[in-house]
């Protein structure tokens, strides 16, 4: 059985990239199962930072 591909998204350069050309761990996000995920990525860590710092405030009211 074939690997599935993996995406990351590069902090860096600013671009989606794939297990066989992705860069440093600390400057990707991922891995992600489609391109369109990974270019959403900036997004998604938005999302659910606010959703962590919705918790938090709900724990601490």
């Amino acid at each position: 059985m074939a690997e599935e591909t993996r995406y990351w998204w590069n902090l860096k350069h600013k671009r989606v990239e794939t297990d066989d050309d992705r860069g440093k761990a600390a400057d990707r996000l991922g891995p992600y199962s489609s391109r369109e995920a990974a270019e959403k990525a900036l997004d998604t860590v938005a999302a659910r930072n606010a959703a962590a710092d919705a918790e938090d405030r709900r724990w601490n009211d």
